[in-house]
């Protein structure tokens, strides 16, 4: 199904061909002068001077032949100086439209013609530590990502890519030896089968690495020794192997429990460990392409290209005292996806002022061969959220706050609300359950509204008011819904039950007030919306439109009798309307990667 705008533009377009002008002239766009139209087009305009002609002159030209040909698309077309073309549609057209749209599983969102096979790498968590405010945006961006692509006919593969290697797992084993050192995994002659449970829960784990963390950098001889066992390990060590298995599946199992209260969810829970493998070939076959050399002692390849505007440094593959990067574990994980799943993009969430890193492994990727040309590499670098006194989020001690603290916290909030409501049908058990519900729309809303790049302020209170522009007033306009459509299932269940047919079965009506149109002409932009959020991979898109769809939902409520219509046909059709609107509303907020409660 096309989207309308493509359609209005083809119609256009066909009117100035009909005049003797470029068809491309005719693209229409939604007014910027919703007083004085609803569509409009400036071609004329951009004609003028390649046909050597007035705008107004071209503009009267073409609404003459939009007049003729296209009567039952549009209400009204005017040309107005100095060569605007003013459209309104006709309500006809727009119903019908919708009552497309409403037979369309994608609801008149036009899929690509070509599906690709996407990753999304959106986690980063490292093991043995707790998830806190810092890998929020990853988390709650990447997922909507993951399912706008999904939501457009892709294969995409979300994968959380943890940080199971390097120094902490070193530093945690080290501690846990010197805390319990008769425990197998470190006795180099033991020879029997290792514990299947974890010498550690997950609370404790916790407290190890930030202890040892402390401890390395005021102890020497620990920090040397927490080296020496992390080399251990990553030669292979069998006990220290056994441990970190421990220490990931402790982890993991925690690290899901949390998204789970996200609404996050990954296909695959690949780490940094998974790619280790592929780093001693893929260095190698660098070095024999001559892509890297040797510089101060490190093995690095130059990545810099002419044109910069500013210095890009190499992107370093081994240090000189032999150790790997990131950079050298992210190659490595590329080439790891690409080997066991062909990709055509991969798109990677990470903090803002991670830009110069994905800038030197993209390059280097595209460079030596990893990847090429058709494969896209996208980094979506997100701003930090910040306090109302616009510095990094901290909790009242000035830490870093836990996040399941955070998702307490505005659950804590939507819970008063609810409870303050002189009007509440719920009791506190059902109203729980509730504030958590809203407390996620409340939370990744207000996350999500915003642009990624842009650092944003954290409102639990005005995240979580019922008014605004916010999760909860989506959710109560969505809730707002389905208690229309349930009352009307009751007053019309024996009919309904008798006839055997669906109740308001049919097409969507023309609109009779301005309310009316205006929910339709919202409606009818899913499609346009959709496009634009999957082309620029940008939720806050979605984000704006719900929130537009549904202050056109309410404004349409307040001013029509819906249940109390006396016309029956024209009752049914508003009932058709707002169920259209709680589909749209229900797939954009599913988008988002949260959904509505029953009721508020």
């Amino acid at each position: 199904m096309k989207k309308l705008l493509d359609m209005l533009s083809e119609q256009v377009g066909e009117a100035f061909a009909a005049c003797g002008y470029e068809t491309s002239y005719g693209k229409v766009t939604v007014s910027n002068r919703p007083d004085l139209c609803e569509f409009q087009c400036n071609g004329a305009m951009a004609g003028a001077k390649a046909y050597k002609k007035a705008p107004i002159r071209i503009a009267g030209e073409v609404t003459q032949q939009l007049k003729a040909r296209c009567g039952t698309v549009w209400r009204e077309v005017s040309a107005v100086p100095p060569g605007f073309i003013n459209l309104t549609l006709h309500e006809d057209f727009l119903a019908a439209y919708l009552t497309q749209a409403a037979a369309d599983q994608k609801l008149g969102c036009p899929c690509p013609a070509i599906t690709q096979n996407i990753l999304v790498d959106y986690g980063g968590p490292n093991v043995a530590k707790p998830l806190h405010i810092g890998h929020l945006r990853s988390a709650i961006i990447g997922e909507s990502v993951k399912r706008i692509c999904r939501f457009m006919g892709h294969r995409v593969t979300g994968d959380v890519h943890l940080g199971d290697w390097g120094l902490q797992m070193g530093l945690i084993m080290q501690e846990l030896k010197e805390r319990r050192p008769g425990l197998p995994y470190f006795d180099p002659s033991w020879s029997g089968e290792y514990p299947q449970e974890a010498p550690f829960t997950i609370g404790e784990l916790e407290e190890i690495y930030p202890a040892a963390s402390a401890k390395s950098k005021e102890d020497e001889d620990f920090s040397r020794r927490a080296h020496d066992t992390t080399f251990l390990f990553q030669q292979g060590d069998p006990g220290l192997t056994a441990l970190w298995r421990h220490i990931v599946a402790v982890s993991v199992r925690d690290l899901k429990e949390n998204y789970r209260k996200l609404n996050v969810d990954f296909d695959v829970w690949y780490g940094e460990s998974d790619a280790q493998p592929f780093i001693p070939a893929m260095v190698e076959k660098m070095k024999a392409d001559g892509y890297a050399h040797e510089s101060q002692g490190a093995l690095v390849v130059e990545v810099a290209e002419e044109g910069d505007t500013k210095e890009i440094p190499p992107c370093i593959l081994v240090k000189s005292d032999g150790a790997t990067l990131y950079s050298t574990t992210d190659l490595a994980t590329i080439v790891q996806r690409m080997e066991e799943d062909s990709l055509d993009q991969i798109i990677y969430l990470a903090d803002k002022r991670q830009e110069m890193h994905f800038t030197q492994v993209f390059r280097c990727s595209r460079k030596t061969g990893l990847v090429t040309e058709n494969v896209r590499l996208k980094y979506i670098g997100f701003g930090t959220m910040n306090g109302k006194d616009g510095r990094p989020f901290k909790t009242r001690s000035g830490g870093v706050m836990r996040l399941e603290y955070l998702i307490r916290e505005i659950e804590d909030a939507v819970y008063r609300r609810i409870m303050e409501n002189e009007n509440r049908t719920m009791d506190e058990a059902q109203a729980r359950k509730t504030a958590a519900i809203v407390g996620l729309a409340a939370l990744k809303y207000g996350d999500l509204s915003n642009q990624a790049s842009k650092d944003y302020v954290f409102d639990i209170e005005r995240f979580s008011s019922f008014e605004g522009n916010t999760g909860p007033y989506i959710l109560y306009t969505i809730v707002r819904i389905k208690s229309i459509l349930e009352k009307y299932a009751q007053a019309n269940a024996d009919r309904v039950k008798s006839a055997g047919e669906k109740p308001a079965g049919g097409p969507i009506l023309a609109a009779v007030s301005a309310s009316e149109k205006q929910l339709q002409l919202c409606l009818s932009q899913f499609g346009e919306t959709m496009a634009a959020a999957y082309s620029e991979l940008a939720p806050h898109k979605i984000c704006q439109y719900v929130y537009e769809l549904s202050n056109a939902l309410n404004q349409f409520y307040h001013e029509t009798k819906i249940l109390a219509e006396q016309e029956a046909e024209r009752r049914e059709g508003y009932i058709r309307l707002i169920t259209l609107t709680k589909r749209v509303l229900e797939t954009g907020i599913d988008l988002l990667g949260f959904y509505a409660p029953e009721r508020m």
